[in-house]
């Protein structure tokens, strides 16, 4: 069976739709032999990433940037979960990408630093984007939730045993 993991932050309302949205995406009935498995930024493990076919990361915008909680998982994962240093201690250009990971971002007025900050630490790790980012401005709406189960869906079945 497949694993796919849901690594969120999900302090608000708004962010938790999205969050529930994802979550119910990725166990859509079309979507069998995967084993969804959710875990909050603060307690992911790098043993979690190990485990998995396919990732999905949620966060909201803080000050323009993603959440600590979310940093603090990549803290915590990065160099276990195979993320690989510059010369000068920064995130180094893996281009080994395997791990098909997809993003959700809700912010009040702008996403772009909060989607910034997530790519430049994942560029570094054996991941490769497999949906187009989820970016979703201010209110939560069947639009906005109608998308992200969509993206939970596409990533349900890109780890989905043939």
């Amino acid at each position: 069976m497949a694993r796919l993991l849901v690594v969120h932050h999900s302090p608000t309302d708004t962010v938790r739709a999205l969050t529930e949205a994802v979550v119910a995406g990725t166990r859509d009935d079309a979507v069998t032999g995967v084993e969804v498995v959710v875990r909050s930024a603060l307690d992911a493990s790098a043993a979690d990433v190990a485990a998995a076919d396919g990732i999905l990361l949620g966060t909201p915008a803080n000050f323009g940037y993603m959440s600590g909680a979310l940093k603090h998982f990549f803290d915590t994962v990065f160099l276990e979960a195979g993320g690989e240093l510059g010369e000068d201690g920064s995130a180094g250009a893996s281009g080994r990408g395997k791990l098909p990971y997809g993003l959700w971002v809700h912010g009040r007025y702008d996403t772009t630093g909060a989607v910034r900050s997530v790519q430049s630490i994942v560029q570094a790790l054996p991941w490769t984007q497999a949906a187009p980012v989820l970016e979703v401005l201010g209110d939560v709406g069947a639009d906005q939730r109608d998308a992200a189960y969509e993206l939970g869906g596409t990533l349900a079945a890109l780890v989905e045993p043939v």
